[in-house]
């Protein structure tokens, strides 16, 4: 998957055309309306799509900057992820995405997990979405918060400390309050652990 995502800024060109009204094309910023861009592997394979009501292209530092953004990402045919927010920027060859105020990432499953933030950095060729300031996760299960928080390619959500959780009851309503180190989420299995400075898994607990 590394190496698919490297291919991104040589098709980019092609893709950005797609779905939308550019204007200002002379001028130092381009004003995108209505922006819809796809992106593809060289198979053919979509990595990635974002929308945006409006944005623009800074052709001298080679960034997009986008207004309430919506990214949904791939797995083969099916949405893995779908992340919004008040603002975006795309840098680096499009490699590196940054989504400002509000970001809400949830997962396209039966249990719906969402994932709040105030920041999200996405490093595209390491598969890693790292989120900062007033973390809050949820599902029907847990409500867990932080400061920070780490997603990677293997699907574990990594905490760090201090991390707050409320365990929910049969009711859905909140059942105990603990208050520990790092956690980890594992979105596969449906389980949580915890950490402590040594790095002894305190303990796991499955739901």
């Amino acid at each position: 998957m590394k190496n698919i995502y490297k291919l991104i800024f040589l098709i980019s060109v092609f893709i950005i055309g797609c779905k939308s009204d550019v204007i200002e094309k002379n001028k130092v910023v381009q004003k995108i309306e209505s922006l819809d861009m796809n992106v593809f592997s060289m198979k053919g394979d979509k990595i990635y799509s974002i929308t945006s009501p409006k944005s623009n292209f800074d052709k001298i530092q080679l960034k997009f900057n986008l207004e309430k953004t919506t990214i949904n990402i791939f797995n083969g045919e099916d949405i893995k992820y779908t992340i919004n927010s008040d603002s975006s920027t795309l840098s680096d060859k499009n490699k590196i995405v940054e989504l400002i105020g509000n970001v809400e990432l949830r997962t396209i499953n039966q249990e719906n997990d969402f994932l709040y933030g105030d920041n999200l950095i996405w490093n595209i060729e390491e598969s890693v979405y790292e989120l900062m300031g007033n973390i809050k996760f949820e599902n029907k299960n847990i409500l867990l918060f932080s400061s920070k928080a780490k997603l990677g390619e293997d699907n574990i959500i990594e905490f760090f400390n201090p991390v707050k959780y409320i365990i929910k009851d049969e009711n859905n309503e909140n059942k105990f309050v603990i208050k520990s180190q790092n956690a980890f989420y594992n979105l596969n299995t449906e389980s949580i652990s915890f950490q402590a400075n040594d790095k002894r898994v305190r303990s796991i607990i499955y739901f």
